[in-house]
């Protein structure tokens, strides 16, 4: 700019100077040139002194821009108040676990029992046919000490299982077999915590659960189909001392029902110790009245689980129970029985489970005929991935009593062979 003033300045001193009469002629020609030429600077001038004020209006204009753009921006960081009012609902969120699995299998009864069916089982009935066994979906917001000591539970299921765990629910099957378990939990600000459960919860009796994909082999055994409850309704406080020693008990409806068919109530106490880390035993006891409209008469079970583990490959369980009633109108009746486990994972995929059981139904009280059975079974599992398991299982079942059908409605058996492969899909939001 500093060029363009300075020749300005010239074209002025030239234009305003005194015209001399006495000049020839050439010289007003030359003047003429000269001013021709000095407008052509004044118009380029004018256009160079336009395009700067345009420029520079345009960056003020762009700074302006950045500058609002800039404060915005950290107006919008410095606000906190959608975060704050989102945190609650995220935070909550976030503490709930979703998880759940799809279990399904196929089966084959040596027998071919007429009716398709596979006795003495409780969830893999069905012969010769792919069969859904359990559909599940957990929610679950553990309580937490550090964050909120409020939490809950759903279990929601589908699936023949479901059907059968509430055959005999007083309150009717079709109610209840949706939710396996529905309960609300309170820990309490007690020594290292003191939880209280409400609502509907599987039972802590037996090595085996509900779920396929908690047990080492795929069928459940003649315990925990025949010995001891799926279920209760009703209150428990678990405390834990140590990481050693922890306690346990409830009142509740009774055995199997979430709406009860007396006036009595059920009374039951578990204690579980750890005295190391390779050996755990858990001792259940409960007693109440179970009979229909009956308060005096009580039902008792003992039941007690021993686990113990070598080392990630071998390992050992062994479960005892023995339980007694006294019936309504009628004598007292009692069941007792043993399984023995042992696992051997070679390695993370791959685990063989055989399993022996016995069973002495004295009185005919579980399976309608007093018999004592016996079962062996040898599972083979193979993981194709930690959330895809596959379990292929040979099992014998066998009485001193005929009672398994054949395919002939009028012959029974002592005995059946069966062979089963089953695949269970897990899924969760956490590491399951």
């Amino acid at each position: 700019m500093v060029g363009l003033s300075g020749l300005l300045l010239v074209m002025l001193f030239i234009t305003h100077q005194p015209v001399i009469a006495q000049q020839p002629s050439a010289t007003d020609t030359e003047a003429v040139e000269l001013r021709r030429r000095v407008k052509e600077l004044e118009e380029r001038l004018e256009k160079l002194e336009t395009r700067q004020s345009t420029t520079a209006g345009a960056s003020t204009e762009t700074a302006a821009s950045t500058s609002d753009t800039a404060t915005a921006t950290t107006t919008t960081t410095a606000s906190p108040a959608p975060a704050s009012q989102d945190g609650g609902i995220l935070g909550f969120f976030r503490e709930v676990e979703v998880s759940g699995f799809v279990d399904g299998y196929y089966s084959y009864n040596f027998n071919r029992p007429a009716g398709r069916t596979n006795v003495l089982r409780n969830f893999d009935v069905r012969n010769n046919e792919f069969a859904l066994n359990l559909a599940e979906v957990v929610i679950e917001k553990k309580p937490d000490p550090l964050n909120s000591r409020l939490g809950f539970r759903l279990d929601l299921d589908y699936g023949r299982a479901t059907d059968m765990v509430h055959a005999a629910e007083p309150g009717g099957a079709e109610t209840y077999k949706v939710i396996q378990q529905a309960y609300g939990s309170y820990l309490a600000n007690i020594g290292s915590g003191l939880q209280f459960d409400l609502g509907k919860f599987v039972t802590t009796h037996g090595a085996e659960v509900i779920e396929s994909k908690d047990n080492w082999n795929y069928s459940r055994g003649l315990l925990f189909s025949w010995a001891i409850p799926y279920y209760h309704m009703g209150l428990r406080a678990k405390y834990s001392f140590n990481s050693k020693v922890t306690v346990m008990g409830m009142a509740v409806n009774g055995w199997n029902n979430v709406e009860d068919n007396n006036a009595g109530k059920t009374f039951g106490v578990m204690l579980a110790l750890t005295p190391t880390s390779k050996l755990s035993i858990m001792q259940n006891f409960m007693t109440g009245p179970e009979q229909t409209g009956d308060d005096e008469h009580h039902r008792n079970l003992s039941d007690t689980t021993i686990m113990y583990t070598f080392n990630p490959k071998w390992a050992v369980m062994a479960n005892y129970d023995y339980g007694f009633d006294h019936l309504t109108a009628g004598p007292k009746v009692h069941w007792q029985g043993y399984a023995l486990y042992l696992r051997f994972s070679p390695s993370k995929k791959w685990a063989f489970v055989p399993r022996y059981e016995w069973f002495n139904d004295h009185d005919g009280f579980s399976t309608g005929v007093a018999q004592n059975v016996k079962e062996f079974t040898m599972t083979g599992e193979y993981r194709f991935r930690p959330s895809l398991i596959t379990r292929v299982e040979v099992r014998r079942d066998w009485s001193d009593q005929l009672f398994f059908p054949k395919s002939d409605p009028t012959v029974l058996s002592k005995a059946q062979t069966t062979v089963l492969a089953g695949l269970i899909w897990t899924f969760g939001t956490r590491e399951q």
